[in-house]
């Protein structure tokens, strides 16, 4: 999830509403038209109440990240993320994922914070991804048009608070 975060800038209530049905079957478009409100439980309009569809390449990392996920017999209104018992990843699932959590007295690291104590990535918020594919998008010459349609938001939305160019030295994904 936290892949899939980063290469689409899909908004974390925005992947915990994702079925297969929002899927094409060739896993090039993403129809992105629900969030989960995970603080209240109810799955409701996105954001700003704009639906739209992400494209991705074929073959490309979002195609093959989704390759990876599906089963030859998922069903279709399955979520596309859920936890190790089946159920659907929420704010705080992923956040125990990114940050990290103490259960029994253990402290488990999370995914993210674990890369930036080893110096590997800076230390980032989940909503970061949102910023960093937009940073990647832009700097790697996406206009800020198609960049802010795949967001769901408007041009000057993004040009203010998503494009930071100086701190795009990554790999931008392939969608």
């Amino acid at each position: 999830m936290i892949k899939f975060l980063f290469w689409t800038g899909c908004r974390p209530g925005e992947a915990f509403a994702l079925t297969w049905d929002d899927i094409n079957p060739e896993l090039t478009r993403i129809n992105i038209n629900k969030s989960y409100a995970s603080r209240v439980k109810v799955l409701k309009g996105t954001k700003n109440g704009k639906k739209r569809i992400f494209p991705c390449t074929p073959g490309g990392k979002v195609s093959q990240l989704l390759l990876g996920m599906r089963s030859p017999n998922t069903n279709p209104e399955s979520l596309l993320f859920t936890d190790k018992s089946g159920l659907r990843v929420d704010l705080k699932k992923l956040e125990n994922c990114w940050r990290g959590y103490l259960q029994n007295g253990t402290y488990y690291p999370g995914v993210v914070r674990k890369l930036a104590e080893d110096g590997i990535v800076p230390y980032l918020k989940p909503y970061s991804t949102r910023h960093t594919f937009a940073t990647w998008a832009i700097a790697l010459g996406s206009s800020p048009d198609k960049v802010a349609y795949w967001l769901g938001d408007n041009v000057a939305t993004v040009l203010k608070y998503y494009c930071h160019p100086e701190v795009s030295k990554s790999e931008c994904p392939d969608f």
